[in-house]
């Protein structure tokens, strides 16, 4: 199996940015813990700030991975465009949140992805990915 976990703007800063929403775990080191936690799966890995190179990399899957794991960040709220490639790739995305966007901003608990997604996971800190990643064995 292979998968794309796939991150949004300001998401390269996680574990030192509001460490009381996003934890105090910068992603690299958690990241290499899901590699070690699911040997059997080849991960790819992409973070970006730039809208256009995160749906580059969602039409980029085609034919090449099982499943996206995409926190597309503020993106998730506000990009159409994001929610078009979701929707236009035939790879599962299941939509991932470090923080209970419904506990936030009313403009948080916008998804333009949500709709296009295969599922949306919320609220679990970085706990989340692991859960996204688990949903794609239960095909």
């Amino acid at each position: 199996m292979k998968i794309l976990i796939l991150n949004g703007p300001n998401l390269n800063l996680v574990g030192s940015r509001q460490t009381d929403i996003y934890g105090s775990e910068n992603f690299d080191t958690f990241l290499q813990k899901i590699k070690k936690r699911y040997p059997e799966i080849d991960f790819d890995y992409h973070q970006s700030n730039i809208e256009g190179e995160l749906i580059d990399h969602l039409h980029a899957t085609r034919g090449k991975y099982d499943g996206v794991v995409l926190n597309a960040g503020a993106y998730t709220h506000t990009s159409v465009a994001i929610a078009d490639a979701v929707a236009a790739i035939d790879v599962p995305v299941v939509e991932v949140h470090i923080s209970n966007v419904y506990r936030r901003e009313d403009f948080r608990q916008i998804s333009f992805i949500a709709p296009v997604a295969r599922g949306t996971i919320s609220g679990f800190g970085l706990q989340s990915y692991l859960l996204a990643i688990e949903s794609f064995s239960m095909e």
